[in-house]
């Protein structure tokens, strides 16, 4: 199964949330609605499962082991430098 990046379920989770808190005791306008609708569905597709709860659960799972390993990897420095492009001899 292929799995979102911890980035796009930290942003679904964080919308679903934005959407939730901004929707809490009113009655929802259609686009809200829609809007609410959208990201319920993705987070499902994301996390390969059919129900919101099941969604949440999975990617806040995912997330927080995203989180363990990259605070027990060992530092890694990335040169800045750019790669020299290869040089090809013509053939022939």
């Amino acid at each position: 199964m292929l799995l979102a990046h911890p980035a796009v379920l930290r942003e679904l989770v964080a919308r679903y949330e934005s959407l939730c808190t901004a929707a809490q005791g009113l009655v929802l306008a259609p686009e809200m609605q829609r809007r609410l609708d959208d990201v319920t569905y993705t987070l499902c597709v994301t996390t390969g499962t059919r129900d919101l709860d099941h969604a949440l659960a999975s990617a806040r799972a995912r997330l927080a082991a995203t989180a363990a390993a990259t605070v027990a990897a060992p530092d890694v420095r990335v040169s800045a430098t750019p790669l020299a492009p290869a040089v090809v001899a013509p053939t022939g």
